[in-house]
């Protein structure tokens, strides 16, 4: 699917809504952090590297928009109780929750099936497809009591079609993908949680560049020009939308 080409934003479209952002630290996920509380929400940054957590909060506070909340966590080594932990500490200082933003993610190797690492194939697992579903089960009752509340995962080409190299990356999108086509299916007609994953396509990213190093970078989207896209999906206009893929929208003069 694609977003309605006659939508814009407005300034307050996510005005009193907490959203959280995987991977808020760089990449996709610091600029949709930067958006999001730009556009009145309040943000809670999640990552793996406190720093870039700390750069991003700073930057949001220092553009006079909501104060963001942090949670670092590793993905790669978290278990069930630390998305426990992560949901009652939303519980105890927000209450409910509007949004998550699945973002962070794990590249992996570029080798074939048969010569995979598996370590890295489950680290790959782990972050890209076991931790968005442990974290959006913990998070599901704060998200159910929102009045309309949205889950976006983020998805891969590679996610709907295998190719080669692309191992368990890919394997992993696909997973991630089916976890949001269940999740929406199940919420559907209980809450008013709404469910759906965007590929945001080629975007200028440490990720991208990671895995095509011959590319220039130029020639490639930047992450703010996905963002009239994740406003959408994150925003009340796309409210009774779930269970759906979603292509970006942005296309370069």
């Amino acid at each position: 699917m694609q977003i309605p080409p006659n939508f814009t934003p407005t300034q307050d479209c996510l005005s009193n809504k907490i959203i959280l952002v995987t991977g808020a630290g760089d990449g996709i996920g610091r600029v949709a952090a930067k958006t999001f509380a730009a556009h009145g929400a309040t943000v809670i940054l999640v990552g793996r590297t406190l720093a870039k957590l700390e750069k991003v909060y700073d930057e949001i506070e220092a553009a006079g928009h909501p104060q963001a909340a942090i949670f670092p966590i590793n993905f790669e080594a978290a278990q069930e109780l630390h998305f426990t932990e992560i949901s009652d500490a939303i519980y105890q200082e927000f209450d409910h929750l509007d949004g998550l933003l699945h973002n962070a993610a794990e590249l992996g190797q570029s080798t074939p099936l048969a010569s995979y690492a598996a370590d890295v194939w489950v680290r790959c697992m782990q972050v890209n497809a076991t931790a968005p579903f442990l974290l959006t089960k913990a998070l599901i009752p704060l998200l159910a009591k929102a009045a309309n509340a949205s889950i976006l995962f983020t998805g891969s080409s590679v996610g709907y079609k295998g190719r080669a190299y692309w191992g368990a990356y890919a394997a992993s999108k696909a997973a991630a993908e089916n976890i949001m086509q269940t999740f929406a299916d199940e919420l559907e007609e209980t809450t008013h949680i709404r469910v759906n994953s965007i590929n945001p396509g080629a975007t200028r990213t440490k990720m991208r560049a990671a895995a095509y190093p011959g590319e220039d970078p130029t020639t490639v989207k930047t992450p703010e020009d996905l963002m009239r896209d994740y406003l959408y999906l994150m925003g009340d206009e796309s409210v009774g939308i779930t269970g759906k893929q979603f292509a970006s929208s942005f296309t370069k003069a």
